[in-house]
């Protein structure tokens, strides 16, 4: 018996022969199969020529509808997943994401973590920052997205360099090493009482004035400290529980106002360019610029 393969412009597969090797059937055990119900009976052909046709026609398939091959079977797909998400305790849609994610990297070369980096283009994390202290617990997500925001837009290499063909999200460590210049404000004496006498002139028509001189050396060396230690990676994490443990708690227990507290901080930064043997303004406003904005945005029940 002769057989001839045509391959034209209209093709018509037999989706139920796809079935059989999508379900994990050899060509030889779909065609007994075939065979057995009688789906074959009209051809008259033994087993070796049904078994070269039955391939051809297998080829066919795999390449109409190779899409197929990569769907799962519902039920099979839910039982996994909620075995996974009953052993481990992780939510069942968390199961579905990673399941995903990982389908797709999987077979990649390589670490994993770098190749869904590189698939995803996910970008590493440049800087990590403690949220998760006690004392942080009052802050919403949007205050720390709000400050994290105020660092990238300021404090990078990315946000100053106009050349950047892209945006650099690393803490520019020049400007980080800067930052120990301004420690003059609170170790030379001199200078630490003119910035208090200036800061207190502005205020000297206010009651609140007198709340405001007996913490401004406390206050002042907070801040200048926090700015002098940022050089490292560890108080650089820390940033926002040294605000709040050495900033935000000391005046909120004074029962300072957000309108004081804003009132302050501008006088406060402002007041430093009249101090004439300090020469690190720009710095100066380049760190209190972020400063201010996160303290008012984290001053809050």
């Amino acid at each position: 018996m002769e057989v001839d393969v045509f391959v034209g412009n209209t093709t018509v597969l037999d989706e139920d022969v796809y079935q059989l090797w999508l379900d994990g059937h050899t060509v030889t055990d779909a065609l007994r199969i075939r065979m057995e119900t009688g789906a074959l009976q009209e051809c008259e052909a033994n087993a070796e020529v049904l078994h070269v046709v039955f391939l051809v026609l297998l080829i066919c398939l795999l390449q109409y509808l190779s899409c197929r091959c990569y769907e799962f079977d519902r039920v099979f797909a839910r039982e996994v997943l909620d075995d996974i998400s009953s052993k481990t305790g992780i939510a069942l849609k968390s199961c579905r994401r990673q399941v995903c994610v990982f389908k797709v990297v999987e077979e990649l070369k390589g670490p994993l973590v770098e190749n869904t980096q590189r698939h995803f283009l996910l970008s590493d994390c440049s800087h990590r920052f403690e949220t998760g202290k006690r004392k942080l617990q009052y802050l919403s997500f949007q205050d720390f997205a709000f400050c994290a925001g105020q660092l990238s837009s300021y404090w990078t290499v990315g946000a100053v360099d106009n050349m950047m063909e892209d945006m650099d999200v690393n803490l520019e460590k020049e400007f980080l090493h800067d930052l120990q210049v301004l420690k003059v404000l609170v170790n030379d004496k001199d200078m630490l009482d003119q910035h208090k006498r200036h800061v207190n002139n502005l205020f000297r028509w206010s009651l609140f004035v007198i709340e405001m001189e007996a913490n401004f050396k406390n206050l002042s060396r907070a801040l200048v400290n926090i700015a002098s230690k940022l050089i490292h990676t560890k108080d650089v994490r820390d940033l926002f529980i040294e605000l709040v443990v050495k900033f935000v708690e000391p005046c909120r227990s004074d029962k300072w106002t957000i309108g004081d507290l804003r009132l302050f901080l501008m006088h406060y930064s402002s007041s430093v360019h009249t101090l004439e043997a300090f020469r690190h303004q720009v710095v100066w406003d380049r760190y209190m610029g972020v400063i201010k904005s996160c303290i008012l945005k984290m001053y809050h029940d």
